[in-house]
């Protein structure tokens, strides 16, 4: 395994690419959610054609987005200012958090069941917070109230992994009872976070160490979206196109499901859907084309799954996929390559994709 980290990026070719897609939720998570969360249940909206969504949003830099049905809002963090904002059908965006523990938004969670969102606290060395000399030494998990933005909680993960190795918290998922896990990109660990922010260590297995390295950036990435799903089992995609099962109350019965072809590498966010299979998409972060959205379907309890491409995005630095307005679903291109590159941005895109 190589443990070296290169962090001059390389802004030309190739290389540009891949360092932008870290996040292998960036992958990193969004975000992603669980049936407590909002991207299972979706609202019906009089919207019957779909359109992109142009994000006012400059400078934000978002990586993973979340949907709230009600109040019709996608939810979004910021991976330059720290930040969580909301973002209008209309594109309008505002600042919704603005937590100072929070160095990097990168998983954002709507759990509409308990009226908060979860986001992951982490630092590539490029935010307006980072340790720009010492990257990666952030990894956390923040709950805040869904109306106020106001912090419930933040929890330190590196306190409870008490390794000293770095550390990228990509993605983060809730159970029914309301139990959070998160999955770190640079350790084959699974933490277990309950609703009060009491942290431990809920897995840690061979199955999830990194195997993919990110030219002139980052090495041995791994780990880098989670979903729950029925049977009480957690899907985690390894940024190398494969997916592990977990189940929730047996984690020593971690296995790899057997798919009938790999998603495309790396993989990035993924979303539950309503029948029970799951929508991901693959940046074309090492090959510079489209990214794919893919619908991995199940059988036998998770055992095994088919694997089908069901749209793409012309944006290659694509991040995640959420629900949206009237059962859409919508993926996100938050304009990475200019973060990396240190240059100023207007704005990002949320577009709508197909999923079957």
């Amino acid at each position: 395994m190589k443990k070296k980290m290169n962090l001059r990026i390389a802004i030309t070719g190739a290389a540009l690419v891949a360092a932008v897609a870290t996040g292998t939720a960036f992958a990193v998570n969004g975000s992603t959610s669980g049936p407590g969360s909002e991207r299972p249940r979706v609202e019906q909206s009089k919207q019957t054609t779909p359109s992109v969504i142009d994000a006012k949003g400059p400078g934000v830099f978002p990586h993973s987005l979340g949907y709230e049905a009600r109040s019709k809002t996608f939810f979004t963090g910021s991976l330059k200012h720290g930040t969580v904002s909301a973002v209008g059908l209309d594109g309008k965006v505002r600042t919704h958090i603005d937590d100072p523990e929070l160095v990097s938004a990168q998983a954002v969670l709507v759990d509409r069941k308990r009226d908060r969102i979860l986001v992951s606290n982490v630092d590539y060395g490029t935010a307006d917070r980072s340790n720009k000399d010492n990257p990666f030494r952030v990894a956390g998990v923040g709950s805040y109230d869904l109306k106020s933005g106001k912090q419930d909680w933040c929890v330190d993960l590196t306190a409870v992994a008490l390794d000293g190795k770095r550390h990228l918290i990509s993605d983060v998922t809730v159970a029914p009872d309301g139990t959070a896990y998160a999955v770190d990109e640079l350790t084959p660990t699974v933490f277990r976070i309950d609703r009060k922010g009491r942290a431990s260590v809920f897995l840690q297995s061979d199955l999830l160490k990194g195997t993919l390295d990110i030219p002139n950036f980052l090495n041995d990435v791994g780990m880098s979206a989670v979903e729950w799903v029925p049977g009480n089992q957690l899907i985690i995609a390894m940024a190398d196109g494969s997916l592990v099962r977990v189940p929730v109350h047996r984690p020593e019965e971690a296995r790899k499901v057997k798919l009938d072809k790999p998603l495309g590498a790396p993989t990035a966010g993924m979303r539950l859907l309503k029948d029970g299979s799951i929508a991901a998409v693959s940046s074309g972060l090492l090959s510079g084309k489209p990214a794919k959205i893919q619908r991995v379907e199940p059988r036998d309890g998770w055992n095994e799954a088919t694997v089908s491409v069901t749209d793409t995005v012309k944006d290659p630095i694509t991040s995640d996929v959420t629900a949206g307005p009237g059962g859409t679903t919508y993926a996100l291109s938050g304009g990475l390559a200019d973060l990396l590159a240190g240059k100023p941005n207007s704005g990002f895109a949320l577009t709508p994709v197909k999923t079957n």
